[in-house]
């Protein structure tokens, strides 16, 4: 609070300053709106204050992780002033020297937006990215928000609006526009029509789920595709790959080394959001993050280098086993502040002959493409989708797990009881594993079945996580009173898989008849796996802040017409 009080001190020496009569009470709206409109998860930014009262400020939102840590917002509340903005007279003229010489939290933070002059030093502390908004001290907004399109919103620019005290002198404001704002996004690949997107910028977007579940191996096109930050472009000539921590000193290999000083090896493996499911939890009690529907989870077959081969050649031995704990991967897709997504997996995950982590360049058959991490990703079977970093640019053995917000806090799970204000994100620990799930792909939640048909067939897929396969689903049609067990599919040329390796999904399938006197179905699927490990049967006991790990029993309800015409 010491801060923030230093901060109304300096802005009411301020003739300009009484506008920011409703900055405050909007504040918390606005980033309530923004965590659960735009789910951008991502860049989610790594730094927080360190101060006592805002040590769990908000780092992860506007940087793209949908991981909004809203502790601080609770204990940080602007002043409010009476003066109401319609009675403003004309507003004073500055220049670029002027705003540029308000570039701290001493002498006041003022940017430019197409033209305003703002002052929006009461907002920085409360502001939901973290401070990542001094970036844009002294200068314009517009090069920052061009990267986080989830300011391009209105009741973003009216929450700005309240902090105005000013506006840019007609020659710097031409100065301004003569400069062409890149769009970071723009490079950006073109993806399917048939993606059901959740976020744009970055692009976030799920398969149908009727699409889904007709192939055992999900095409490229359509699997499910989860970014935090603009797509790399990486020259696969130039590229290389960094490996530190180990004795022998770094290792640097290029695509070239990895496709011809390593064997190649092939995993069909699938990846699962941890925020698979998340709009469940949202029915039960709004959470912060991507409304994602059941299909953020998709199957490939994925080809590359060995991790534990190219560690063995970097130096790992016996000795690096007594001290190192983890291995970091550090991506090369990055924020405005040059912040790079990051996370880790424990070492025995990544040295395991049965680990089976790859140095992914291929995906079914082909080059990376470049939603799913070219030139290289790690590829890491049967744990969260998170710690499968794309475009990847360094790997480190390391004592400690890795230090990125993304590791540290977000993707963990916590008690229905954990809200906000009461949460610490260093009190659980980072997801690796995924618990048992599975889902209803068809019939869809809400379609229709023709009695006429006489049957109906139920169709999804069934997966667990560390390997453990599954070996049952239970499907009912009268909301859980009765059940019958679901045949199971594996793909055409999938042998059994070996004990603990079981890194692909199943896809199952009932035909069953209809009740005969039923005018709606409740369709319940539950799976289990090898461990006997089983879905909780319903939301309320899992519900978590982050929406994350949403694996109950999933339901869909069809209702049963008489005729062809579904009326």
């Amino acid at each position: 609070m010491l801060l923030l009080r230093c901060c109304h001190r300096l802005t009411r020496a301020c003739p300009f300053n009484t506008q920011r009569h409703r900055g405050a009470p909007a504040l918390a709206s606005y980033a309530f709106r923004l965590w659960s409109s735009s789910g951008s998860s991502g860049g989610e930014g790594q730094r927080s204050y360190l101060g006592a009262s805002w040590k769990h400020a908000l780092v992860g939102l506007v940087a793209g992780t949908g991981a909004v840590l809203a502790y601080s917002l609770h204990h940080h509340k602007a002043e409010q002033t009476e003066t109401p903005l319609e009675k403003r007279s004309a507003l004073p003229i500055f220049t670029q020297e002027d705003v540029t010489g308000h570039r701290t939290l001493e002498d006041g933070v003022w940017v430019t937006y197409k033209g305003g002059v703002y002052d929006i030093t009461e907002f920085v502390a409360m502001h939901p990215g973290g401070d990542k908004i001094l970036l844009a001290a002294g200068g314009a907004l517009e090069p920052f928000w061009s990267l986080y399109a989830v300011h391009n919103q209105e009741h973003v620019l009216e929450i700005l609006s309240e902090y105005k005290v000013g506006e840019l002198s007609a020659e710097d404001l031409k100065k301004q526009q003569s400069v062409t704002t890149s769009d970071p996004y723009s490079s950006d690949p073109v993806r399917h029509p048939a993606l059901r997107v959740n976020s744009l910028k970055p692009f976030n977007a799920e398969p149908p789920p009727e699409i889904l579940s007709d192939s055992y191996i999900t095409p490229s096109a359509i699997f499910f595709k989860r970014n935090h930050l603009p797509v790399p472009q990486v020259d696969p000539g130039s590229y290389r790959l960094y490996i530190e921590g180990l004795p022998g000193g770094v290792l640097t290999l290029s695509l070239e080394d990895l496709k011809t000083k390593f064997p190649k090896h092939t995993v069909t493996a699938t990846l699962q959001c941890a925020g698979n499911r998340r709009s469940e939890m949202n029915k039960v009690k709004q959470v912060k993050g991507l409304n994602w529907g059941i299909a953020a989870i998709s199957n490939a077959t994925w080809s590359g280098a060995k991790l534990r081969d190219v560690l063995l050649a970097a130096g790992y031995g016996p000795d690096v086993a007594k001290w190192a704990r983890h291995v970091q991967f550090e991506g090369l897709d990055k924020d405005v502040s040059g912040t790079t997504y990051g996370a880790s997996i424990p070492l025995n995950k990544a040295v395991s002959e049965e680990g089976d982590v790859l140095l992914a360049y291929e995906m079914n058959g082909e080059d990376l493409p470049a939603d799913h991490g070219f030139p290289v990703r790690v590829v890491v079977p049967g744990t969260v989708g998170a710690r499968n970093v794309k475009w990847l640019g360094k790997v480190t053995v390391s004592a400690e797990e890795s230090g990125s917000h993304w590791q540290q806090n977000d993707y963990k799970g916590f008690s229905p009881g954990t809200d906000w204000d009461t949460v610490d994100f260093k009190s659980a620990p980072a997801i690796q594993e995924l618990p048992i799930q599975s889902a209803i792909t068809a019939p869809a939640d809400g379609g229709v079945v023709e009695r006429s048909s006489g049957e109906v067939t139920v169709k999804g897929y069934a997966w667990s996580g560390g390997g453990r396969e599954v070996v049952r689903v239970d499907v009912s049609l009268d909301g859980g009173k009765t059940w019958q067990v679901a045949q199971l599919k594996d793909g055409e040329n999938e042998a059994p898989p070996p004990p603990g390796r079981a890194w692909a999904w199943k896809l199952w399938e009932v035909q069953a008849p209809l009740p005969p006197e039923a005018q709606e179905l409740e369709i319940i699927c539950k799976a289990v796996d090898d461990s006997y490990n089983m879905q909780p049967d319903s939301v309320p006991p899992i519900w978590n802040l982050r929406g994350v790990l949403s694996n109950a029993w999933h339901r869909v309800k069809v209702k049963i017409t008489e005729d062809e015409s579904g009326e």
